[in-house]
């Protein structure tokens, strides 16, 4: 088979996850920026590129869509497509334009001296790429980590003891990442710059980080087809980070309900501390500069496939042999996998209360279960097989009679067209799995029962004649949010089950008709095509502005993640910045103080004798002015800063400010009136007591309400909460509301960062001599401000040159900035590249300078630049 494209992508990080087989790559291309990967560099040769001339997708998932048999004559293998699989189905979405191409294993076992040979008739015939996992990491990967841990736990089962569930094994977790691996090495052989790549299911969840690191652009989907759980278990999983960020590493992940969904949002905020917010109606969450997507969409069948099966002789056969075996008795119909989930046995437990309490349907009842062979083995199906089996016989034996069974177990592998003749007789269908993803049977059910021409006339029913259906379905299954006209359920409320069954056998035709008539109207219009089409479309959507932003690949093994910023956004570069700070002879340099001259996770929030020194070092330079801007207290500053003397100050986001240690603090007017706190305090107060972990900052101007050791969830909710209400109280009043990370605040309104940059710059104007150079560095919302108001004041028509501006922000992270530096530790570096061009340049001691009323120098004329820390 022939490699498409895979060896000229950029591997951006170095190192392996485990020590397994690397695919062959070339050595990487020359980066022509620091940062920045050209589209002619990632996409590897221009060849490579234009072989993907027409849009294709990648679907990948555990099991390829095949059946695979050896022929017995010539000893070959033989493929054929496996017609009934979901990811055959989904094509209908898909344009016929649309090349498909299919990754994932076999369910056979291929010989090594097999697999090229196998691997080139399946992409030759059937455009699938085989993974070929070795059988024992394929038994680790399935049936240890996959069947053995992930399933349980994603369906709210938990390892407590040893006889209930496998506790986790380092080595299972080693196999399921190394499968991964594999997979993407596969997907790399065939994908171009175009593709769009979709995964399926929880086999797959740490796939994605690998393919954004080979191809950092990659055009990346992933469904979840089983439950996500609540944060309550999935946290209990030891590797829960490495997990979230895998999915993360998507830019659309797909979930069939939204308590799915909500569940994984929870995870992401507890674990990760990432929020997310709706933008024009779609969940997005912000990672490191990407939006990854949310999509809320159940799965849906495949209409032509399953009335295909009905209009079939076998079908019509089969309904004709059901009705006379069950003539004049009311079919229940269940269809399911034999496993612990599926809740068979409270479903016939069910059965036998109905049958207690209503001795009238004894004999004109019967519950019908297919049991499906079950996908996985063990104690726990042995002890559910076992437990339906003695239920079964206990029911049979008290109300059964030589003539009449009241539950008949089909225990075999049965047919599609014998499972659409049951569906097409059964009076009600009742699904009550304690836990499951989708679970498409009740879809199923409603289609068949809705018939087609063919199979009327087959049967001798009247094509004009009502069609009418009845669901009891579980409320913890997938597909129970989409059938509003469904009897839901609690599966372990057996009496409530049994009266639901009841109500469902004695209810009037005209009602079942009304029910079916709205579940199949969904049915028909959201099948297989409508959802993978809804999906493509959201993806295409998700990844529409790939080109269009730098990537940054940061992160070592399962911690890989991309950051993506404006083109224009890129690190400050200590030397060039030094070398504009040494040409030039009035600089105004902004700084702000916690995150960014200190470290926001520092416990002790002093400044370190390093700042001081650096600080002191750049006020005692006649260029400069320092100021720091903050939104803490001035005590807290006048305190901390008191060695650097010539340091100007301004905190609580302004409100006060002094040019100097000597001078006095000035009160910002806009914050003159400031009764509102009465107001404001009580009902923080409120908040705080109901909110545990939450507290209030008191400032001179300002009142801060803090949440970040509150739970997670609660916090936000209360915060939204308290945002709400105290914007009504305050709406008259000259204070404004802003809510942060982690914190409510209420202040002056007008007062910001902005106006203290704005009120130091125009000093240096009003004196004539315009800033050649301005910096300001900081790393939270309150500093943009500050950004956008030195671009819109020194960048003005007005000035006979523009200045140097260094805005810079303090992570990689959308900023009205143009550079980013890493962290606190960064900004240090460059304020000591800035001292020591300053340190060798004569100085003017505290002494020569005199601040008085306003800042203005008594006793020397000095050429002053302004340095603010904000």
């Amino acid at each position: 088979m022939a490699s498409r494209s895979c060896a000229n992508f950029l591997h951006l990080v170095s190192g392996d996850l485990l020590d397994i087989p690397q695919t062959p790559r070339s050595l990487p291309r020359v980066m022509t920026v620091p940062g920045i990967i050209s589209d002619a560099d990632e996409y590897g040769d221009s060849d490579a590129s234009s072989s993907g001339s027409h849009e294709r997708k990648i679907i990948v998932a555990n099991m390829l869509p095949l059946h695979a048999k050896r022929d017995v004559e010539t000893g070959k293998w033989c493929f054929s497509l496996d017609e009934d699989l979901l990811l055959l189905h989904l094509k209908d979405g898909f344009s016929s334009e649309t090349g498909v191409i299919y990754v994932g294993s076999l369910k056979v076992d291929i010989d090594a001296s097999e697999q090229d040979e196998v691997s080139k008739k399946l992409w030759d015939d059937f455009n699938c790429i085989p993974t070929f996992l070795p059988h024992d990491l394929q038994k680790k990967f399935y049936q240890g980590f996959c069947k053995q841990q992930l399933w349980p736990l994603f369906h709210y089962m938990l390892p407590m003891c040893p006889d209930h569930g496998d506790r986790f094994d380092r080595s299972l977790w080693q196999a399921y990442v190394s499968a991964n691996k594999i997979f993407a090495d596969k997907v790399m052989e065939v994908i171009n710059p175009d593709d769009y790549v979709w995964l399926h299911d929880y086999h797959l969840m740490v796939l994605p980080t690998f393919l954004r690191k080979r191809f950092n652009r990659i055009k990346l989907g992933f469904f979840l087809h089983s439950p996500f759980p609540s944060s309550e278990i999935y946290r209990t999983l030891p590797v829960r980070d490495d997990i979230l960020r895998g999915l993360l590493n998507c830019d659309l992940i797909g979930f069939h309900t939204f308590d799915y969904a909500r569940h994984f949002l929870s995870c992401c905020s507890r674990m990760l501390g990432l929020d997310y917010e709706s933008k024009r109606g779609h969940i997005g969450l912000d990672y490191f500069g990407r939006t990854v997507y949310i999509k809320i969409l159940p799965v849906g069948v495949h209409m032509g496939r399953l009335e295909s099966v009905l209009n079939l002789p076998s079908t019509a056969a089969k309904v004709k042999e059901i009705q006379k075996q069950f003539d004049g008795k009311k079919m229940i119909l269940g269809i399911d996998d034999m496993d612990i989930f599926k809740g068979i046995s409270l479903k016939l437990l069910a059965m036998e209360q109905l049958l207690q309490q209503h001795p009238e349907l004894q004999g004109k009842v019967v519950l019908v279960q297919i049991v499906n062979p079950a996908r996985g083995s063990g104690k726990d199906v042995q002890e559910a097989k076992k437990e339906t089996y003695l239920t079964a016989k206990r029911i049979n034996e008290v109300y059964g009679s030589p003539n009449y069974k009241p539950v008949i177990l089909i225990d075999r592998l049965v047919p599609r067209y014998e499972k659409s003749a049951y569906y097409a007789v059964a009076e009600c269908c009742i699904v009550n799995a304690v836990r499951d993803g989708m679970n498409l049977v009740p879809y199923k059910y409603i289609v068949c029962r809705q018939g087609t021409s063919i199979m009327d006339e087959a049967v001798g029913k009247d094509k004009d004649s009502p069609r009418t259906s009845m669901l009891v379905v579980s409320e913890f299954i997938g597909c129970s949010p989409s059938l509003s006209g469904a009897i839901r359920v609690n599966p372990w409320d057996v009496d409530a089950v049994a009266d639901a069954l009841t109500s469902a056998l004695t209810m009037c035709d005209s009602e079942k008709q009304l029910r079916h008539e709205k579940h199949y109207r969904y049915v028909s219009t959201h099948d297989v095509a409508y959802w993978a089409r809804s999906f493509t479309q959201d993806l295409e959507r998700a990844c529409r502005d790939h080109y269009s932003k730098r990537c940054w690949g940061i992160g070592l093994g399962l911690g890989f993640r991309v950051v993506s910023l404006s083109p224009s956004f890129r690190r400050l570069s200590i030397d060039h910045i030094v070398s504009a700070y040494r040409r030039t002879n009035r600089r105004a340099i902004f700084l702000d103080y916690d995150g960014t001259v200190v470290p926001e996770t520092s416990i002790v929030k002093s400044p370190s004798a390093e700042v001081i020194s650096v600080l002191e070092t750049l006020c005692s330079d006649p260029k400069n002015t320092v100021f720091i801007v903050s939104g803490r207290g001035r005590n807290s500053l006048s305190e901390w800063l008191a060695p650097c003397e010539m340091l100007g100050i301004a905190a609580e986001h302004g409100y006060f400010m002094r040019w100097s240690k000597t001078s006095e603090w000035e009160t910002s007017p806009l914050g003159a009136d400031l009764e509102w706190k009465r107001i404001v305090e009580p009902i923080m107060r409120l908040y705080t007591e109901a909110t545990d972990g939450s507290n209030i900052e008191v400032k001179e101007s300002a009142l801060v309400w803090h949440h970040q050791d509150a739970d997670p969830d609660f916090g936000s909710c209360q915060a939204k909460e308290l945002l709400d209400h105290l914007e009504n109280v305050v709406a008259n009043e000259p204070a404004v509301v802003k809510r942060g990370q982690h914190i409510v605040e209420v202040k002056p309104q007008g007062v910001s960062k902005g106006l203290v940059a704005e009120k130091v710059l125009s000093r240096m104007f009003n004196d004539e001599s315009p800033p050649d150079f301005v910096m300001c560095v900081g790393d939270d919302r309150s500093d943009e401000d500050m950004f956008e108001s030195i671009l819109s004041r020194v960048s003005g028509p007005s000035l006979p040159a523009a200045p140097e501006i260094f805005a810079c922000t303090v992570g990689r992270k959308p900023s009205k900035a143009k550079y980013y530096l890493d962290d606190a530790a960064d900004v240090v570096k460059l304020l000591q590249g800035l001292s020591t061009a300053s340190s060798s340049k004569p100085r003017i001691g505290s002494y020569g300078l005199e601040a008085g009323n306003g800042g203005d120098l008594i006793g020397m004329e000095v050429s002053k630049t302004i340095l603010v820390l904000v």
